[in-house]
């Protein structure tokens, strides 16, 4: 998270991970643990963030 965090221009991951909560409607590590097809691909998050 931490370099995801940094590559996005965020100020630490506990902001980047209140986002993706507030967003999502669950915590990262929930999300990553999720087995689920439609899960949305990584390459499709930065799309989102970018309009937020």
């Amino acid at each position: 998270m931490s370099e995801i965090a940094w590559g996005l221009g965020y100020s630490s991951v506990a902001y980047l991970s209140n986002q993706f909560k507030q967003i999502v409607g669950i915590t990262p590590s929930k999300y990553k643990r999720q087995i689920i097809k439609n899960r949305m691909p990584l390459d499709n998050v930065n799309n989102i963030v970018t309009i937020l």
